[in-house]
């Protein structure tokens, strides 16, 4: 029986412990500061459950030994720590960060490890990041890579027209720093909060724009075989011209604790979300100008009476199948994984991606 820690009962990490699960030849722990709602109701189905403080290296020693696997649904700011003792106590290691600063450190330290190191295993990066590779590989040429993704508040009320769904950390953090992208084949860094475009979609208005870190590794991959690549947000309209207010002319951006804060104290949460994924890809195939595309909707959903939000089933149910193919040898087993080589047509048969399929 494969034992897998999860640091975490926020609402990916809860919601990956619940899946993971429900295999039974995995046994789940799950570690937090406090027992919430999600993680009392874990440990009455089975699930062990530590509590203690992540700053305590006493306490993530006791979290860390005899296990195999960990997942990190941590905020990202406690990445860098919680890698180094997935790598002293030679514990597999996935997460769910879009933190580029975090990833480029596991790409150094990876190599001298005797496990594997998977970063950002999520939705975006994650299954986007595979899922758009699998298209390029149908080229001979490639021209113009796509990617659209958006969480998204099925009934917004406010000006923002969003509620919270998942880290208001990460949601702050990708608005924050410079994007990779190709443009016209040079890899270029483009600013957040910019390259903002309106689309409609079922009659719904949307606009999306840069962020960071949802590209993963893709842009680099890519490097010299593509002509234009780039990653975009989607949100309702009107969200970004207000983002762009809070940061740059309240100055927000070099305040983001604060911010994060105003946000949990004042915009709500929602259980009703709706994940929208875009990925275009166009190029030379057999000397015909071709594109491919990738839509998928995702809502809400209830499943064995049990209410999950599109960003959990989609986050949790990646990061869940990733772990999956790396325990039944599909994947490489140790040293540094960048989503984009995971195996398309291996990964898609997970049964965690259900809820995309």
């Amino acid at each position: 029986m494969k034992k897998i820690l999860v640091l975490g009962s926020g609402k990916i990490g809860s919601a990956a412990a619940y899946m993971l699960h429900q295999n039974k030849n995995y046994a789940i722990t799950i570690a937090d500061s406090f027992k919430n709602d999600a993680v009392l109701e874990l440990e009455k189905m089975g699930v062990s459950v530590l509590i203690g403080n992540f700053s305590d290296d006493a306490f993530l020693q006791q979290a860390f030994q005899h296990q195999e696997y960990v997942l990190n649904a941590c905020p990202f700011n406690l990445n860098v720590r919680l890698v180094d003792f997935a790598l002293k106590n030679n514990v597999h290691y996935f997460d769910l960060s879009e933190d580029v600063a975090s990833t480029n450190y596991i790409q150094q330290i990876a190599p001298k490890a005797k496990t594997v190191f998977i970063p950002q295993c999520g939705l975006a990066p994650g299954f986007v990041s595979i899922a758009a590779k699998h298209l390029c590989n149908y080229f001979d040429v490639l021209q113009d890579v796509k990617l659209r993704v958006g969480a998204l508040t099925l009934n917004p009320n406010n000006a923002l027209k969003y509620n919270l769904s998942w880290s208001t950390d990460g949601l702050l953090n990708e608005y924050a720093h410079p994007c990779d992208a190709i443009s016209n084949h040079q890899m270029v860094k483009l600013p957040a909060l910019e390259g903002l475009e309106h689309f409609t979609l079922d009659g719904i208005e949307y606009e999306a724009f840069n962020t960071s870190g949802g590209i993963g590794g893709l842009a680099h991959q890519l490097n010299g075989k593509v002509k234009n690549l780039d990653y975009k947000t989607v949100r309702y309209k009107g969200h970004c011209n207000l983002m762009r207010f809070l940061y740059d002319d309240l100055g927000f951006k070099n305040n983001r604790a604060l911010l994060t804060e105003i946000f949990n104290k004042n915009i709500p949460t929602t259980k009703e979300d709706v994940i929208l994924i875009y990925i275009s890809v166009a190029g030379i195939k057999n000397n015909v100008l071709e594109q491919k595309t990738i839509t998928y909707k995702i809502p809400h959903q209830i499943i064995n009476g049990k209410h999950f939000t599109g960003i959990q089933l989609t986050t949790a149910g990646s990061v869940c199948a990733v772990i999956d193919l790396h325990i039944n040898e599909k994947l490489p087993q140790k040293g540094f994984v960048m989503q984009e080589d995971i195996p398309y047509d291996e990964y898609a048969k997970s049964p965690f991606l259900k809820y995309y399929f």
